[in-house]
């Protein structure tokens, strides 16, 4: 991570001038600048283009005169547009003064441009929010930007939505966006957030972060530059850590980012590491990360070795790649592979030979949740989840630790007492050869969340099915084990390993 010098990024808009950014965003709601206006405007196919960074459709659906073409060729497309055009819909005369707007041609020019980039961007809870970056940025990704601005500031991107979607939003005090970037996950923790800060090495990122805020309507955060937690104060501690570093493992920190400077994935395993004393008790830290495979290593035991004492931790692996795929990706986003061919060569030839160094044969990328407990065994769940979800997946995050927090209370006995209603949206699958008597096993799939599936015995498809809350689990079992001929205590005996199984992955829910 490093800082940025005007002299490689244009000057940014005042952050100074809240009011013009209060009229600048009412006159983009009342021209239906939203995400949902560029959707009907747009129509879905040049809408998902954008995300790919591809603007051509979306040029071509905007070659009308209607005000909110005129906006969406001048915020999101970085064309210049006549001054006559947008004079009725914004105050053109203050966003000019106060840096929103520029004119290309000098003071004599009849066109108006954009300084910055400006997406539309919809809150979870229906708000109309705007996400604030530097030009060429604000779609996609950097689109190999970055190989020519070192210190430039992304938009919206896949990582950024993932973050906010996992992220557990209860109501808390404190909260800290660690290497804010554009602001988006400042954005979201002020919805749920007392006060949030926001940190970050690059300045030209806070002065984003301020305008993202202020044209969204959103609460002003405490923002701080500096590298990882130095800006956070001694004894400073937080209900809620969120961050997406910049994780890319690469040879050096050429891009400001995306690279984060330190030798392989120590970036990461440092943010994590220093996370556990930042957190108040019960509090979350969540990240995006990527970690080295390394021969004659086992990834997970490198993960788990990153827990910091005191926090409960679930890490899930939701990809993994080997080293040339991992470093043809991160050339390609740089837009390396448009240079000539002996420097793409070359670099990646760099990024071979710091794998081979390290004894990298992949790279994976995915989740990693803490949450400080106060328990005198806390549990480290490491897994690999390749497919599907269903985001946000908040909730769902929050639910694990609680039903962490359950199994941890009752031993054998108390879990036989207890009461369980199956999860919601859970179907049992049956497996078999067509014809068959009995089928081969019984699968429990979800369908909301994670969307585990499961294999159970015929004992633990019989008790799912019969969970409604009313009935204690051990009562549930002498019943099966009536039916079954079975003897109810070796039943009991042998049936609380896959109840905390179903439990732990969410497939029952304790009730009551």
């Amino acid at each position: 991570m490093g800082g940025v010098s005007n002299a490689t990024v244009p000057s940014l808009p005042s952050a100074d001038r809240p009011d013009v950014a209060a009229r600048l965003r009412d006159a983009l709601l009342g021209a239906s600048f939203t995400a949902d206006g560029l959707l009907e405007l747009l129509g879905a196919p040049a809408y998902a283009a954008l995300a790919r960074s591809e603007t051509v459709p979306a040029l071509r659906a905007t070659r009308g005169d209607t005000p909110l073409e005129a906006l969406v060729r001048l915020f999101l497309l970085q064309q210049p547009v006549p001054h006559a055009r947008v004079a009725d819909v914004l105050p053109v005369d203050e966003c000019l003064e106060s840096g929103w707007l520029t004119r290309p041609g000098g003071a004599a020019g009849s066109d108006v441009a954009a300084t910055v980039d400006v997406r539309p961007y919809g809150g979870p809870g229906g708000e109309d929010w705007f996400i604030v970056s530097d030009l060429g940025c604000a779609v996609g990704g950097a689109g190999g930007i970055g190989s020519r601005e070192e210190g430039v500031v992304l938009g919206v991107g896949g990582a950024s939505t993932t973050l906010a979607g996992i992220t557990v939003r209860t109501p808390v005090n404190a909260a800290l966006d660690l290497g804010t970037g554009s602001g988006i996950q400042a954005l979201h923790a002020g919805r749920h957030a007392t006060r949030v800060t926001a940190t970050d090495l690059n300045p030209r990122a806070l002065h984003i972060t301020a305008l993202t805020l202020a044209l969204s309507g959103a609460p002003a955060a405490d923002l701080r530059q500096g590298s990882l937690f130095e800006p956070v104060k001694e004894g400073e501690t937080h209900d809620l850590i969120v961050s997406n570093p910049p994780f890319v493992i690469s040879p050096g920190a050429r891009l400001t980012y995306r690279d984060g400077g330190m030798g392989g994935d120590d970036l990461c395993r440092s943010l994590v590491q220093g996370a556990g004393e930042r957190l108040n008790e019960g509090g979350f830290a969540q990240f995006l990360a990527n970690w080295q495979h390394v021969e004659g290593e086992d990834w997970q035991d490198r993960l788990r070795s990153w827990v910091p004492r005191g926090c409960d931790a679930w890490i899930v692996q939701r990809e993994v790649q080997d080293v040339t795929q991992y470093a043809e990706l991160w050339l390609r986003d740089a837009g390396d592979h448009r240079s000539g061919p002996a420097e793409y060569q070359a670099r990646y030839d760099a990024w071979l030979e710091e794998f081979e160094a390290r004894k990298v044969k992949g790279v994976g990328f995915g989740w990693i949740t803490l949450r400080r407990t106060g328990a005198a065994e806390p549990s480290v769940t490491v897994e690999e989840w390749p497919h599907p979800i269903e985001q946000p997946l908040g909730e769902t995050v929050r639910a694990h630790f609680e039903r962490l927090d359950y199994l941890r209370e009752h031993d054998d006995a108390a879990l036989l007492a207890g009461h369980f209603k199956l999860a919601a949206e859970v179907v049992q699958e049956q497996v078999g050869l067509p014809g068959a008597e009995d089928p081969e096993h019984v699968v429990l799939r979800q369908h909301r969340g994670m969307r585990r599936a499961t294999k159970v015995d015929t004992v633990g498809a019989g008790f799912a099915g019969v969970c409604d809350g009313t009935l204690s689990a051990g009562r549930i079992l002498d019943a099966i084990a009536q039916l079954m001929g079975e003897d109810p205590v070796i039943l009991r005996d042998r049936t609380p390993a896959q109840i905390r199984l179903l439990v732990e992955q969410g497939f029952l829910e304790p009730a009551g």
